[in-house]
């Protein structure tokens, strides 16, 4: 593994140095080796600073989780080379369960998770990893479109009705929190269609979380198998670090006849790699604090599809500071005119090349280019034969490091978690109101003066910035306007457009995708020179929303189509889901975020050329 750094200004090789001389990396082997073996009470957060860094620690000062699971398991695989083995017989397991059960294989893998605890398997799919294995699934949103979308899939793809294609179905609920409710919901829902079809359930749900949170009281009351989401049993990995590892990880791989036994071997960092991930560290921290935070990601082709798990990971990680962030720009094709001149005292970019010896990166020569246009760049290169697994561990290592150098705490989430709850209060409302659309907060938020339709099928809303300063005869004229003043103070250094609704599995929902695309390079990259992220809703929540919130200088601007879908067999409405893309915006809000919201009449292509349009407009009255 080799790493070269370029314009390394100031110079980060003092930062670097400090890992070997405080003696990081026996000091954390000796420090959670003491945590498992005399248990966390043992102790004390005053006497060894990494213990605030990758523990959790309660309001008496006592310790109650070590969360350095990401990093330990990598040094217990080496012990344990029966994990791949034990995996690979409890799947034999499942399978053969399904087949006694109901005289099927197994054919199909929904998997029911938000954010950490979904996030590698779309990587893995992406990525090609799964493509030996059951067809499979990510149900991270609450939208039923979603689930519906998926449900429309497995039937096409069986050519069978649906009660028959359930049952060549594993479902697996995954959530590494105790108030995680959205994996409820959907387990709930399709654990309805079981009961409609009359077919049993048991054989077909499994599921991964703490004793006693919300997904274990439902899935324990239906008598649903619990797993171990740990190897060694323990609890000390948050959902975004359960991959490469943990049964979560490892699950979906084996499924599809992945070389497990490669795969952990492939974690296992010797000292120089793991120093060369800290010297990393050492330069976008520097790089951060002399104001260019925005990381800009290029990786090799066949990895092109580990982009936004690496988001992931540095930004709920570390986007806690409102002083110091660090911005994970990804989904862009280099071009210098969308950056600021590197004499501009206002660029704030700096650049993380990922390249492996033989595979192709489409962006090597341009970044050569910005390299030699004086731009500061890091080119790591990872051998031939690197696996995977190898390079996640690697970048696990690298937020680890930029977490000692800040002394932040990169294993906890508390933006998250304002949004969750939130969204609880608001449910709860709304199921005393008859439904979220009789409830106070929504008549509210349809009824707001602080509106403006165009086209009669695209209503953008500002109600919920602190001073709008909006001003113009349209709706477009006025969204220009907002992004105009934020961007011209630079209280906002980059864009997020998220689409509340499922933009993977169904045909509208990619359309919808497209437009935020290509408004995305049209207005934030070339026009307004800022990143920007765009995504679905509430799966972004919890993946890079702790960024959003925490360290703010975010424009964010939310979508949601007024004309819900709906699962009737199920019983499934909208309800939560809408609960949700309100409770983003309130959360942004208390924390003074810059926040605005485009509902859309429906998804069909009018109302799609009309957003296409809007975009359109509002590019015009930004040049103007």
């Amino acid at each position: 593994m080799q790493l070269r750094l370029y314009r390394d200004d100031p110079p980060s090789e003092r930062l670097a140095r400090r890992f070997h001389l405080d003696e990081v990396l026996a000091r954390l082997k000796a420090l959670d080796a003491r945590a498992r073996s005399k248990g966390v009470t043992s102790l004390d957060p005053a006497k060894n600073s990494l213990i605030g860094i990758g523990m959790e620690v309660g309001g008496d000062g006592g310790v109650t989780k070590n969360s350095y699971g990401v990093l330990e398991l990598s040094w217990l695989s080496k012990e344990h080379a029966k994990w791949a083995a034990l995996v690979n017989t409890e799947l034999d397991e499942i399978r053969e369960q399904i087949r006694d059960g109901h005289h099927t294989p197994l054919q199909f893998l929904i998997w029911a998770g938000m954010g950490g605890s979904a996030e590698d398997k779309a990587m893995y799919s992406a990525v090609g990893l799964l493509k030996r294995g059951p067809r499979l699934y990510v149900l991270d949103s609450t939208d039923p479109a979603k689930l519906k979308a998926i449900l429309e899939d497995i039937t096409h793809r069986s050519k069978l009705p649906l009660c028959e294609a359930l049952k060549r179905t594993l479902v697996v609920g995954m959530a590494m929190g105790m108030t995680s409710y959205e994996p409820v919901v959907n387990l709930e829902k399709i654990a309805t269609l079981y009961d409609k079809c009359g077919v049993d359930s048991q054989p077909n749900f499994v599921y991964m979380t703490l004793p006693g949170s919300l997904l274990d009281q439902f899935a324990s009351g239906r008598g649903y198998r619990r797993i171990e989401l740990q190897l060694n049993d323990e609890n000390s990995t948050a959902g975004r670090h359960s991959g490469p590892l943990t049964r979560g990880s490892l699950y979906p791989l084996g499924f599809a006849k992945v070389d497990l036994a490669k795969w952990c071997e492939g974690t296992a960092l010797d000292e120089e790699q793991i120093h060369t991930a800290w010297t990393l560290a050492a330069f976008l921290h520097t790089q951060g604090e002399a104001g260019r935070d925005k990381v800009t990601l290029a990786l090799p082709r066949d990895w092109s599809g580990a982009a936004l798990w690496t988001k992931q990971d540095f930004e709920e990680s570390l986007g806690k500071s409102e002083d110091l962030g660090i911005k994970v720009a990804i989904g862009e094709k280099l071009k210098m005119s969308n950056y600021r001149s590197p004499k501009d005292a206002a660029q704030d970019r700096v650049f993380l090349s990922v390249q492996r010896k033989g595979a192709v990166n489409p962006e090597a020569k341009k970044v050569d280019l910005i390299r030699r246009a004086g731009y500061p760049v890091a080119v790591v290169t990872f051998p031939a034969k690197a696996s995977l697994s190898t390079y996640m561990q690697f970048v696990h290592y690298v937020v680890f490091g930029i977490g000692y150098l800040r002394n932040m705490n990169f294993v906890t989430q508390p933006s998250v978690e304002l949004y969750k709850s939130i969204t609880n209060r608001l449910h709860a409302a709304a199921t005393e109101a008859g439904g979220i659309d009789h409830s106070e907060e929504w008549t509210q938020f349809r009824e707001t003066v602080q509106q403006a339709r165009w086209r009669g099928v695209v209503t953008l809303r500002w109600d919920r910035l602190a001073a709008d300063g909006a001003s113009g005869p349209s709706a477009p004229a006025v969204y220009a306007s907002l992004l105009r003043a934020a961007f011209a103070e630079r209280s906002c250094e980059y864009g997020e457009l998220t689409f509340f609704g499922d933009t993977r599995y169904s045909a509208r929902g990619r359309a919808v995708r497209q437009v935020l695309d290509r408004a995305a390079e049209r207005l934030f990259r070339s026009h307004l020179h800022s990143p920007v992220d765009v995504y679905e809703g509430p799966a972004m929540n919890h993946s890079y929303h702790e960024m959003i919130i925490g360290h703010g200088r975010c424009f964010s601007t939310v979508l949601l189509s007024e004309e819900g879908e709906e699962i009737a067999d199920a019983g499934y409405r909208p309800d939560y889901h809408r609960a949700q893309f309100l409770a983003t915006q309130m959360a942004l809000a208390q924390r003074g975020r810059a926040v605005v919201s485009i509902t859309l009449k429906n998804l069909d292509d009018r109302t799609l050329a009309g957003l296409e349009e809007f975009f359109a407009q509002t590019m015009r009255h930004l040049k103007g």
